[in-house]
């Protein structure tokens, strides 16, 4: 069964991403963690995503469209990236998302893919 792992983390740890030499600890837990899910072989795609300032968002409402910038989730974390990994149970998938360094910073959402056949 596919899980997508989603990884928030408050905009303070997310801030870190941007200072290289203050984040060398940050990225070297998300190696660690990356490549050990990696060579797990459960990996079948994911991205790291730019930072939330990057995103624009679209709503549709009352017929018009809107276009704002930033994100506008109401929440005090952020997704800062995804995976998707091919695991047996929701129990591995919650296993490895526990791993997750945002796991003890923020959160890892497991949730999981709805594969969709072709009409």
């Amino acid at each position: 069964m596919q899980y997508m792992l989603l990884f928030h983390q408050p905009a303070t740890e997310l801030e870190r991403t941007l200072d290289d030499p203050a984040s060398a600890d940050y990225w070297e837990s998300w190696y660690a963690y990356m490549s050990t899910i990696y060579d797990a072989g459960i990996v079948t795609s994911g991205h790291g995503l730019q930072p939330p300032a990057t995103a624009t968002t679209v709503r549709f409402r009352n017929g018009q469209r809107e276009v704002l910038a930033g994100p506008f989730a109401e929440t005090q974390e952020m997704l800062g990236g995804y995976v998707i990994i091919e695991v047996p149970s929701l129990d591995d998938a919650l296993t490895w998302a526990a791993r997750s360094p945002s796991s003890s910073t923020g959160s890892t959402e497991v949730r999981p893919v709805a594969l969709l056949e072709a009409a």
